[in-house]
């Protein structure tokens, strides 16, 4: 079976203190929670982590506190991408330097580079860095998009970069991806928990979730349903799945999972400006949904 970084990947919020600074303690509180109900591995620092908002030093004391705590529980996955490459590959090489297993690499946002752009882009982090390169590809959020021709090239000039987060929306390019580099140790992740089961049907591994932070466990079991053959039960888990999935994406990632985090009483903290908290009308629908969820 192809080696993967886990099935479910939680995007992980980052829990800040009262005053707005990352609050470390709270961010092994939450990563140790999250690895005993349902995840494999955690994205750090991504969009849902508040990544834009965070200081470069802060980032790194992070991936430095959550290797230290928790090594071993699973795959940690540090966001350092950019759009600007030579930030990118510092950020990547401090990153690679305290021991995290991999890094993630958004294609470069308002730039909006080619795709001899992105070559350069990515082909230029891979020099520097020999840790497993996930790339990230949200058009929605970058105004951009890397073409599966250009992930194919990627991989096999630099073997390392053997990830894909799809979050393009579209399963003709997941299948794309998969005709061109499924089976060569290339993994495919969703990285939209609604479309975890259908890409899965196309040659995915699994899912970088959002929605995991609250059903890690059902989420978990959905994809080991559909590993093990049983379809059936795999579609009824991602029925029973499909309004938390839904409601976690009511207003702009990472509002409400942050909240949701908070009402179940784990550590997340403030937002960062100018993310902010939830309308009253967009609180109650998430409020409505936590009530099974909560002890």
């Amino acid at each position: 079976m192809q080696k993967t970084f886990g099935r479910v990947l939680t995007a992980m919020i980052t829990p800040f203190t009262p005053e707005g600074a990352v609050d470390y303690e709270g961010a092994v509180t939450l990563a140790n929670y999250l690895f005993d109900h349902g995840s494999d591995g955690l994205v750090i620092c991504g969009t849902t982590g508040e990544s834009p908002t965070i200081p470069v030093e802060e980032k790194i004391q992070l991936f430095k506190t959550l290797v230290a705590h928790c090594k071993g529980k699973g795959t940690l996955i540090a966001n350092t991408g950019s759009n600007d490459t030579a930030s990118t590959i510092a950020l990547s090489k401090a990153a690679a330097e305290t021991g995290v297993d991999g890094i993630m690499l958004v294609v470069p946002y308002y730039n909006k580079p080619n795709q001899n752009g992105l070559l350069l882009h990515f082909g230029s982090v891979a020099k520097e860095v020999s840790l497993p390169i996930m790339v990230y590809n949200v058009p929605g959020r970058t105004g951009g998009r890397i073409l599966p021709a250009t992930l194919e090239r990627l991989h096999k000039t630099f073997s390392h970069i053997c990830a894909v987060k799809d979050a393009a929306g579209d399963l003709s390019v997941t299948i794309e991806i998969f005709n061109r580099l499924g089976n060569k140790d290339f993994m495919i992740y969703s990285g939209d928990d609604g479309l975890t089961l259908p890409i899965l049907s196309v040659g995915g591994c699994g899912v970088i979730s959002v929605a995991s932070h609250i059903d890690g466990d059902k989420i978990q079991a959905m994809i080991k349903a559909f590993v093990a053959g049983d379809n059936a039960k795999a579609r009824n888990l991602n029925k029973e799945l499909t309004p938390l999935f839904q409601n976690m994406f009511i207003t702009t990632n990472p509002i409400p999972v942050k909240y949701a985090v908070r009402q179940l009483g784990l550590p997340a903290g403030p937002f960062h400006a100018p993310m902010c908290e939830p309308t009253e009308a967009e609180a109650a629908l998430i409020d409505a949904i936590l009530t099974k969820y909560k002890k």
